[in-house]
């Protein structure tokens, strides 16, 4: 296994969108384990292929607090939503940014499992919200894209000035 490097914004392979998986093989499984490996290296509850600059419908949550729970979701799609809540999240692409956002505190998820096994399951509270965050990242989209338009202006200005400025 291996801790896999984290694209951070504003790099714009985080807005790229990514592919189904079609093949459940060593390869797929070696992806898994090392998702898993980087999650809990980073003590994080979740974690996305593109996170990873892999651009696979692949994501990984863990939120057990002592690395003992992780769940794998690959090609996931949510069937169902309710009981929308304002909910505090971060994420390891957008170090040091913190932000309060709507989303469902009560899905219906379908997926596979690294076997390629269909499952369905109803997931609550945050899990229900890891796992919405974390399939943002399978379609380009980070949690900042949806805080205050002057939340992300500000963003926006303060990741252009550490950029110019070669602090990326």
């Amino acid at each position: 296994m291996a801790c896999l490097p984290i694209i951070e914004y504003p790099d714009p392979r985080l807005r790229q969108c990514s592919e189904p998986v079609a093949i459940f093989d060593a390869e797929l499984g070696q992806l898994v384990d090392d998702l898993i490996e980087t999650l809990h290296a980073t003590k994080a509850i979740g974690l996305s292929a593109p996170q990873a600059n892999v651009f696979s419908q692949v994501l990984v949550t863990d939120l057990s607090g002592n690395a003992s729970d992780p769940q794998v979701y690959i090609n996931p799609e949510i069937l169902a939503k309710s009981v929308p809540g304002l909910v505090e999240e971060s994420c390891l692409s957008v170090p040091g940014v913190v932000g309060n956002v709507v989303r469902a505190t009560q899905i219906r998820i379908r997926a596979q499992d690294r076997a390629g096994e269909i499952f369905e399951r109803n997931l609550e509270g945050m899990h229900a919200v890891c796992v919405q965050h974390e399939m943002d990242h399978l379609v380009g989209k980070l949690f900042v894209d949806r805080l205050s338009l002057f939340r992300r202006l500000r963003l926006r200005a303060s990741a252009a000035r550490a950029h110019s400025s070669g602090a990326a």
